[in-house]
């Protein structure tokens, strides 16, 4: 575990050129002129099974899922001291505590006593301790049990041998990242300390959480990931709604570790528009990071897109959805604006990019395809199975 300085929950201005890191500052300049960006002549390949093989699935399950760390939520959802959230995302019941220090820890969201689960609700909210309901058995946020019923009832118990059992987190870039498999050794060396300045730079653990909302989909996760790494479908699957904000060109992808890193240019992007004092750069540039294995980061001008895309089977994942704000709605302009920007943010990702997903995994699952083909706008794609597979300790088939 670490220790950090506690969310403030919303204290960040508007992002400008200047504010970001300066990898991010690079990088958004090494985008050319749309009318001179290249064309990307390139095809690549994955057989479909690997959205459909149950042994597959399990296979990242046990070398990527239950062995690095993956984030479960955003700092600001335990913001202060005495904060607390249950998480079944992952499913592994999960209990995340800030403890009086300001200390994050991960807990394992079971009763020492008979297993029971201790916290119900998936919402934070503040506490001293936490409770069991069966029993009332008792613990302190660091995990230590606290009190039990009765004590006297139980000759000879320690209550420092039966605190809640605790697994290796860390938090880092307002993230809280969690190591899940209980025996593996603990390896925080995925969280890049340069995506860990990227991710300070954009205030993602000084925003305000304005909005969340769950998405159960019947789709393999990796289906659902596909979208936030190529550009190829916005001004298809979005035509509707985002697309013509977007131009149809290769955005400038840099790999951060694992991890990776696009920065698109809007339409009718020219380099002298990153020069205009004091201008909000999201309304200039896009950034949309993959942060592996599972995690999306897209900034827009007012806000941030969090989405934590979690396996809970072949054919099935979770979505946990953050609207990050930089303040909270404390006037009426600011109402205005994130109420509007949420509910069209949840109809592009929920009715638009989440429904691909679930239609191309009913497509797959007819097994008339045996591969799937990936073009110049989408080299991202099977880059990030590059990673994955020398995760998985499979040779590059591409």
């Amino acid at each position: 575990m670490s220790v950090t300085s506690k969310p403030q929950g919303g204290t960040r201005k508007i992002a400008t050129l200047d504010t970001l890191s300066e990898s991010q500052i690079r990088a958004i300049r090494s985008i050319p002129p749309h009318d001179k960006a290249g064309i990307v002549r390139k095809v690549a390949t994955r057989p479909t099974s690997m959205f459909l093989d149950e042994g597959y699935f399990a296979r990242e399950q046990h070398a990527v899922f239950k062995r690095l760390p993956v984030p479960v939520a955003p700092s600001n959802m335990l913001a202060q001291p005495g904060s607390v959230l249950g998480h079944d995302g992952y499913g592994v019941p999960l209990i995340l505590t800030r403890d009086r220090e300001g200390r994050v820890h991960a807990f394992v969201n079971a009763c020492r006593h008979k297993g029971s689960k201790i916290v119900e609700t998936c919402e934070p909210f503040k506490a001293g301790r936490v409770t069991c309901p069966y029993h009332a058995w008792t613990y302190a946020l660091d995990g230590r049990l606290a009190a039990l019923p009765r004590e006297e009832m139980f000759p000879g118990i320690r209550k420092e041998d039966h605190g809640l059992v605790e697994l290796k987190s860390r938090e880092a870039g307002g993230l809280i990242w969690v190591q899940l498999g209980r025996e593996a050794a603990e390896d925080f060396s995925t969280v890049e300390d340069e995506l860990v300045a990227d991710l300070d730079a954009l205030g993602i653990g000084e925003s305000f959480p304005y909005g969340r909302k769950t998405f159960e989909l019947a789709a393999n996760w990796k289906l659902v990931l596909e979208p936030f790494l190529e550009g190829y479908h916005v001004q298809r699957l979005h035509s509707q709604s985002i697309g013509q904000l977007f131009a149809d060109v290769p955005s400038a992808v840099h790999r951060i570790g694992p991890h990776t890193r696009q920065v698109s240019g809007k339409a009718n992007f020219e380099p002298a528009m990153l020069d205009v004092p004091g201008e909000n750069i999201h309304k200039t540039i896009t950034h949309a990071y993959q942060i592996f294995p599972n995690t999306v980061v897209v900034t827009s001008p007012y806000y941030i897109s969090l989405m934590i895309i979690m396996p809970r089977g072949v054919d099935r994942s979770i979505v946990d959805y953050y609207m990050l704000t930089p303040t909270p709605p404390d006037n009426p302009t600011a109402q205005d604006l994130y109420a509007r920007s949420y509910e069209l943010i949840l109809k592009v990702f929920g009715t638009e990019d989440f429904r691909a997903a679930e239609i191309s995994q009913s497509g797959l699952s007819t097994g008339v395809i045996d591969q799937m083909i990936y073009g110049g706008l989408e080299v991202s794609i099977p880059e990030y199975y590059r990673t994955l597979e020398s995760y998985l300790g499979i040779n590059d088939p591409a």
